[in-house]
């Protein structure tokens, strides 16, 4: 199985660029955040997952959820984008290191889904017993 050679900007050494300190450091880790998230939405998942919190809001608001409970969403949800965002992350890396099939590669993106799908289930769960003490209780 042979590699193919990557491209050469990404073959070519760099000098380590200058440390950012202060204001600046801060601004850079949010302009990098937000190039995640422009990157994240080009994933179906992820728009499904964004598209999810405002109707999972919208539900616990008709249902006279606690604030306690919407918390709880919000927080499900956020722990379920930084998964989507790491997983998404293995898949590039992975793309990029094993071109071809690879038991390793298939092994690293069934792992990073199955960490994805955990928190889906989390999620689910939660808004279930949300909903079910709402109503059935």
């Amino acid at each position: 199985m042979t590699q193919k050679p990557a491209p050469s900007s990404h073959r070519e050494a760099r000098p380590r660029p200058a440390r950012i300190t202060g204001l600046r450091h801060l601004w850079a880790a949010t302009t990098y955040s937000l190039a995640g998230v422009r990157r994240l939405w080009g994933e179906t998942a992820f728009r499904h997952e964004v598209l999810a919190l405002p109707l999972v809001m919208g539900l616990f608001a008709a249902s006279g959820a606690a604030l306690w409970q919407f918390i709880g969403a919000f927080v499900l949800w956020a722990l379920l984008v930084a998964v989507e965002a790491l997983n998404t992350a293995i898949e590039e890396l992975v793309d990029h290191i094993s071109p071809d099939w690879s038991i390793f590669a298939r092994n690293a993106k069934d792992l990073g889904s199955l960490a994805v799908m955990c928190l889906l289930l989390a999620n689910g769960a939660f808004i279930g017993a949300v909903l079910y003490t709402l109503h059935v209780v």
